[in-house]
C-alpha cells in the first residue's frame, strides 16, 4: 500500500503483475469529539453526512456521467455507489464506489472522486477522514490518502484516476472547496483535469 501526500501520484497495478480490472474507492470519516467538558460527556454536535461522488470525464474535459447519492450507478453500470451513509459511524469505509475498469467506456479518460458535506458542516468537525483505492479482486489496498485537516471548507476534490499507458494512475488532489454537492464544486473539479 502506498500512502500519498497531496499532489503525489502512483501507478495502480495488480500485485504480481497483470492488468487491474476492478477497484473500489473507499471513503471513511468520524465526527471530531468536542474538547473540554463537552467531550467528556460524548458531546460533539451530532452526526456529519459526507457524500462521495465519482465523475467520469472524456479527453475534452466533458462530463460523461456521474455517480453520487442521487444516482447510485453510472448509466453503463461500470460504476456503482454503496449508498449514502449519513453519520460516518462504524469502522472501515463509510461509503464505497466500485469501479469495473473493464466496462468503462473507452472515451472515459479520467475519474474524479469528490467528497462534500451535504448539510454544510465544515471539515473542522471531521476526524480520521481518508480515501483509499482497493483492488476488489483480492482485497489489497493499493493507495491511501489522508483527508483530515481542519478548515472551513465543506468539500474536497479527493483524487483522480487517469488512464496511463494501458493502465491507471491515481493522483491525490486534496483540493479544498465548498459546496453541498459535486455540482457546486465543478469549477474546482475542472481545474484538476
Amino acid at each position: 500500500m502506498v500512502s500519498l501526500q497531496k499532489g503525489q501520484s502512483v501507478r495502480l497495478e495488480k500485485s504480481g503483475g497483470g492488468t487491474l480490472t476492478h477497484v473500489a474507492m473507499g471513503l471513511g470519516w468520524d465526527v471530531r469529539k468536542a474538547k473540554g467538558l463537552l467531550g467528556l460527556f460524548g458531546g460533539g454536535g451530532g452526526d456529519i453526512d459526507l457524500d462521495a461522488s465519482c465523475l467520469m470525464f472524456d479527453a475534452q474535459r466533458t462530463l460523461v456521467d456521474q455517480v453520487w447519492f442521487r444516482q447510485l450507478s453510472s448509466h453503463d453500470g461500470s460504476i456503482v455507489h454503496s449508498g449514502d451513509n449519513r453519520t460516518g459511524a462504524g469502522d472501515g469505509d463509510d461509503e464505497t464506489i466500485n469501479v469495473d475498469l473493464t466496462r468503462l467506456p473507452p472515451k472515459v479518460e479520467t475519474l474524479v472522486f469528490t467528497v462534500n458535506s451535504f448539510t454544510g458542516d465544515s471539515f473542522d468537525r471531521i476526524a480520521n477522514a481518508y480515501c483509499r483505492v482497493v483492488d476488489t479482486t483480492n482485497g489489497k489496498e493499493l493507495a491511501r490518502y489522508d483527508l483530515t485537516g481542519s478548515g472551513a471548507h465543506t468539500g474536497q476534490v479527493m483524487a483522480k484516476l487517469s488512464r496511463a499507458g494501458g493502465g491507471w494512475e491515481m493522483k491525490a488532489l486534496g483540493e479544498r472547496t465548498t459546496g453541498r454537492t459535486f455540482k457546486d464544486m465543478m469549477g474546482n473539479i475542472l481545474a484538476t483535469l
